[in-house]
């Protein structure tokens, strides 16, 4: 796989300060069509050998580009922040936004090689960072993102060439890291690995591009051109390629009848066992919230359901039990410029508490196979695929000690047609309600195939739907404490 990058590849001065007037102008050139239609970020992952100029070209391209439209981010050791939460926060939460190019350092394949290189993770765990790379890729190129992964690279003996002249040489001896000792003696096992991450990871959606590194002026010309051609290609075309969903249409229960449609609507609580159990139970969440297991854990709820089934009213009793410092709500409504130019999910991770803390998010990421599902503000492809998203998601939560609690409140259509009507006839309520909520009951039936759907798919052991029967409010508000409380004793019962 590497051969062709050790073979001496060479330009010579006068080639190469011909050619980069016009690449250079061409590139900028493409920036700022790239600024202007702003419909995909480009995302550029730079891996390889220490010393076959991945530093170097990078400060040529911010010489060549404009570097107001360029992000470096570097990725070495994690912080005390990024290591309080799931590890592909700290990659989300630095995205690019559409219009500007990202590139990425010490990426999610410097820590994945690294980490088997000398020994951290097995080979199985390897092939599982592989996979999540390899997801993590899918979703952003189906968002829109255009990836280019470069590995810079040098032979053995280059690499011990450029070690020995540089340790020789007292004025650019300073440029040797103890990396790049590191990597002259681990330079079979990085390169093995390189190869297994390469073959697995370079796909149509986002190759690798193998480029010998020891001579800067090859090195230069290659990866300019490549990017340019790469992104003159994308911004020509007026839409990017997308994965067309499966043939077979998603279709409703034949005997129209679904998980929903089961609960026992009846289910009702008295006055004076509500106010026993609701004290009760805030008192116990209060306890487990403070309980020092908890230091390994974070907690977050997700409230869905139809409108006016007491979100907000659960969302209070729970809140009710708790020191406001503990605790923090994120309300989900249409997404901002900001949140549009970036990928769906990324709204949401940069929300996801640091372990010790407790997140609510009153509407959620289900928000693509509900509403724009019905309303039609997304394609099907676009919410079919995130069934798969949501469910990586949350996996990769769960995994890093994440307590994850999905509700969805169910009320029947007479219900909501009472409260909707209070609420209209209430002055303190009014607010409450909108057309757009009467516009949402006219597409009760599709709603109730969207979340028996959503259920079917994202009901998973690591991460459960709870159904609510919330015609009786009462009942709703006791029975969301109770299953918080349940979902933290089971995780600190699992740490022993």
């Amino acid at each position: 796989m590497f051969e062709s990058a050790e073979i001496g590849h060479q330009i010579d001065k006068e080639a190469y300060d011909a050619a980069v007037p016009a690449l250079r102008e061409a590139l900028l050139e493409a920036q700022f069509e790239l600024r202007q239609q702003a419909r995909f970020p480009l995302i550029v992952l730079l891996n390889g050998i220490e010393g076959a100029g991945k530093g170097e070209t990078v400060k040529l391209l911010n010489e060549w580009m404009d570097p107001r439209l360029i992000q470096v981010e570097t990725f070495d050791q994690q912080t005390d922040e990024e290591l309080a939460r799931p590890p592909y926060w700290r990659y989300w939460r630095r995205l690019p936004p559409k219009g500007r190019t990202g590139i990425f350092f010490g990426n999610w394949y410097s820590q994945m090689l690294q980490g088997r290189v000398h020994g951290h993770i097995d080979d199985a765990q390897l092939d599982q960072a592989i996979d999540s790379a390899e997801r993590f890729e899918r979703m952003l190129c189906d968002e829109g993102a255009l990836i280019f992964k470069f590995w810079f690279h040098l032979s053995k003996q280059q690499m011990k060439a450029r070690l020995k002249s540089l340790q020789d040489d007292p004025l650019h001896s300073w440029r040797i890291s103890p990396l790049d000792w590191q990597q002259s003696k681990t330079y079979d096992r990085f390169v093995r690995y390189g190869e297994r991450v390469l073959r697995h990871t370079s796909r149509d959606y986002a190759p690798w591009y193998v480029v010998e590194g020891s001579d800067e002026r090859y090195r230069s010309l290659t990866v300019g051109r490549i990017l340019l051609e790469g992104l003159q290609a994308a911004l020509q075309l007026k839409e990017r390629p997308k994965r067309q969903p499966h043939a077979a249409p998603v279709a409703a229960s034949i005997d129209n009848r679904g998980l929903v449609d089961s609960l026992d609507m009846t289910r009702s609580l008295g006055k004076e066992a509500y106010q026993h159990e609701l004290v009760v139970e805030q008192a116990r969440l209060a306890r487990l919230l403070r309980d020092k297991r908890m230091r390994r854990h974070s907690l977050v709820a997700v409230f869905e359901g139809n409108d006016a089934a007491g979100k907000g009213g659960a969302i209070r009793r729970v809140a009710g039990a708790l020191d406001p410092r503990q605790y923090r709500i994120v309300p989900v409504a249409a997404p901002t410029e900001e949140e549009l130019a970036q990928p769906y999910l990324w709204r949401f991770w940069r929300h996801i508490p640091a372990r010790g803390h407790f997140t609510m998010f009153d509407r959620s990421w289900y928000g693509r196979v509900l509403v724009e599902r019905v309303e039609g503000f997304c394609s099907q492809a676009d919410w079919l695929r995130a069934y798969g998203e949501i469910n990586d998601f949350e996996e990769q939560l769960t995994d890093a000690g994440l307590v994850l609690v999905k509700f969805w409140m169910a009320i029947d259509q007479q219900t909501q047609l009472e409260r909707f009507k209070e609420r209209e006839a209430t002055a303190f309520k009014r607010f409450k309600i909108s057309e757009e909520d009467w516009r949402n009951r006219e597409k009760w039936s599709q709603y109730v195939d969207a979340v028996n759907d959503m259920v079917d798919r994202t009901s998973t052991e690591i991460a459960p739907w709870t159904l609510i029967e919330a015609n009786d409010k009462r009942f709703a508000r006791v029975k969301v404490l109770r299953t918080l409380n349940e979902a933290l004793e089971a995780a600190f019962a699992r740490q022993h």
